[in-house]
């Protein structure tokens, strides 16, 4: 049964956008970024790791797998093409709303976009961040891109515009269904001898226990990660599914500092030493096929089932489907007409923020962890 999510948020910001929702005049689609050749890897691994002093050559053993794809990251294609889909879609439902694209970490830049959107007229802007969840990594970084970019409207002279960032999507329907078709897809590839010994994971980008532990809005602990487990759960149930692991990935940092575990490898090798002969991978936590999954299960997990020889079906994401496209803009005319928000799952939504403000004061906050753990690089 579909019901109205749990949004927390400072409602009085939400009404004012509301109230604003006839003068929105573009979406910005906000994302991380990611080098498109072998000359841009360690400058863009520069601009992802910021701040912590870490040497050149140590990003160039941290760019391998970039240098294994000859330095191109999928995701700025893979993110013109979800923009290419929304575009579609508001056309579809008759919506006029010009889309731009900007990263946080490479070209084309969030400020790139800000300043290009301000000269083109753009005086009050929607954003989709690309990721479902709460956290910091996942969503309040994003309203410190968002910040950013108004102050380097600032600086350079440029024509103030509001930002509206969307809310938390995890549980979306649409989502939800997408991903449990995708399962179930990859499950019908299982050799039929080994079915009775298939394993369902989910994975998710990996974070620091520590910024996992911070509050989200209203002290909502843990948000990220019951987050990632109420959508595996939803989709399971979807998919049909009775029985399932939540396994972490991609985790970056030095290894004395705790991260959510247990590791896909690590996992998939301790599940074959109890029988199991086949896994279907649902990558829960991504909603494109970016360096992540390409490299991490695609590649190294793989090897890793290879090596045991273990049947890997892995799902597909769900932003190559028109589906998604349908998501973003259902999100958009939450806005833009009074749509009643749809969410499937227990966990809170955080959400829409304004012009880069946290939901509650000191959301998702890890200032006074910067200094003690690394940000995981997608």
């Amino acid at each position: 049964m579909t019901e109205t999510p749990t949004l927390v948020g400072r409602v009085e910001d939400m009404t004012d956008a509301q109230q604003h929702s006839h003068d929105f005049d573009a979406l910005l689609v906000l994302s991380f970024g990611g080098p498109e050749g072998n000359e841009e890897v360690v400058p863009f691994l520069e601009n992802v790791t910021r701040g912590r002093g870490i040497p050149r050559e140590r990003l160039k053993v941290v760019g391998e797998h970039y240098f294994h794809f000859d330095g191109v990251s999928p995701i700025n294609r893979l993110n013109k093409e979800i923009i290419a889909n929304v575009e579609a879609e508001l056309a579809h439902r008759e919506i006029e709303l010009p889309v731009y694209f900007g990263n946080r970490n490479w070209h084309p830049f969030g400020s790139e976009a800000a300043e290009q959107m301000a000269k083109d007229g753009v005086r009050n802007a929607l954003v989709f961040a690309t990721s479902a969840w709460g956290g910091y990594s996942a969503c309040r970084q994003y309203d410190e891109d968002i910040q950013a970019m108004r102050a380097h409207l600032s600086d350079n002279n440029l024509p103030e515009i509001r930002f509206t960032k969307l809310r938390q999507f995890y549980d979306h329907p649409k989502f939800v269904e997408q991903m449990a078709q995708s399962l179930k897809d990859a499950l019908a590839k299982i050799p039929e001898e080994k079915k009775d010994a298939t394993r369902v994971l989910f994975t998710a980008h990996s974070v620091p226990n520590a910024h996992d532990e911070v509050g989200g809005a209203e002290g909502d602990k843990h948000l990220y990660s019951r987050q990632v487990a109420e959508a595996s759960r939803l989709v399971a149930e979807a998919a049909g599914v009775e029985s399932y692991d939540l396994v972490w990935q991609s985790r970056s940092g030095s290894p004395h500092v705790p991260w959510l575990e247990p590791d896909v490898v690590d996992h998939t090798r301790e599940i074959h030493n109890s029988g199991v002969e086949a896994i279907a991978v649902c990558p829960i936590g991504f909603i494109s096929d970016h360096m992540e999954v390409i490299w991490d299960l695609d590649t190294e997990l793989q090897q890793a089932c290879d090596e045991l020889g273990i049947v890997l079906e892995r799902a597909a994401t769900a932003s190559p489907e028109p589906s998604f496209a349908a998501l973003v803009v259902d999100l958009i005319e939450e806005h833009t007409n009074g749509r009643k928000p749809e969410s499937l799952g227990r966990v809170t939504v955080q959400g829409c923020t304004v012009n880069g403000e946290p939901c509650a004061p000191g959301c998702c906050d890890i200032s006074g962890l910067r200094k003690k753990h690394a940000q995981p690089a997608k």
